[in-house]
């Protein structure tokens, strides 16, 4: 996947199969919609591009009153996208100048001029330009005075329930990470450095790795979950704390060895109880040891 970091960067002969959107979480209908992309590329002897924004438009737009958390770090989608196939990835900085932009405009001075535009796949709720001003009516219309294709894709659903980034952010802020999981197509992710701790755990045979992570990441609800590490390419089992103002404490099953200053990637699996407090280190301790026999049951089966 060949990544660029504005539109200006981004330059191809081919014929371009074109997405837009934010694409935070890289969920169901996400992978739906660029596995689509690769189809008719590979159909055409096209390209697929997704054009995305950074930082999300809602932290630009409402900068003083967004709280809007999101599931995937830049580097984290960057991953993901990678994994599913996607050709070209092209991330514009998305300012409150950018937003003002006219929608036929964005569709004739990038989309046509900068993008090569020939097939453009949108989502079912999609609109873009000035004040969400364009939507599919208006690019039916255009796509018949610029000769491109337009397809608009359904919404991809589960149990009837239309996947959506706002609806996997809910059930993680909630630690419905199972559910989650399944909206997503995958595990939810934490990645971050590994920074010092107060060594409590260190203390009572239970070590654990801080992890501290970037500032609009998406960090589940408080409570004790089953996950997975990937630390350099190997993969180990292990349980996850998220205390009180979101610190985040992995321990991982037999594993030794310094993490500090690393980064490492947590995939969360399950839920496995709520946070709470202990009169003394013993207390804390054997809880602990009911948490990794409730994870090893869990890897069992």
């Amino acid at each position: 996947m060949k990544i660029y970091n504005s539109l200006d960067d981004f330059k191809v002969d081919s014929k371009t199969i074109v997405t837009i959107g934010t694409f935070d979480g890289v969920h169901l209908g996400h992978r739906y919609i660029i596995n689509h992309l690769n189809k008719i590329a590979k159909k055409v002897n096209g390209e697929s591009v997704l054009l995305t924004f950074s930082p999300h438009p809602r932290l630009v737009i409402q900068e003083e009153n967004s709280t809007l958390k999101l599931i995937d770090t830049l580097e984290e989608k960057k991953l993901k996208l990678e994994k599913i196939g996607l050709k070209h990835l092209i991330i514009q900085e998305f300012s409150k100048e950018f937003s003002r932009m006219k929608y036929i405009n964005f569709v004739r001075d990038v989309l046509v001029k900068k993008l090569n535009v020939d097939y453009l796949v949108i989502g079912y709720d999609h609109h873009f330009g000035r004040n969400r001003e364009g939507s599919i009516n208006e690019l039916k219309h255009l796509s018949a005075l610029y000769n491109f294709n337009l397809e608009q894709i359904p919404p991809q659903k589960d149990d009837d329930i239309a996947v959506s980034s706002t609806k996997i952010r809910n059930l993680i802020d909630t630690g419905d990470i199972i559910k989650a999981n399944r909206y997503l197509g995958h595990a939810f992710i934490l990645s971050g450095k590994v920074i010092h701790g107060e060594k409590i755990g260190r203390q009572i045979g239970f070590p654990t790795a801080n992890i501290e992570t970037e500032k609009n990441k998406l960090i589940p609800k408080p409570g004790v979950y089953f996950v997975k590490i990937n630390f350099k390419n190997k993969i180990f089992k292990g349980m996850l704390n998220i205390g009180s103002k979101n610190k985040i404490e992995a321990h991982i099953f037999d594993f030794e060895g310094d993490l500090y200053g690393q980064e490492i990637v947590i995939e969360f699996l399950d839920w496995i109880r709520a946070i709470m407090t202990f009169n003394n280190k013993e207390d804390l301790r054997l809880q602990l040891d009911k948490d990794k026999l409730t994870c090893q049951k869990l890897i069992g089966s």
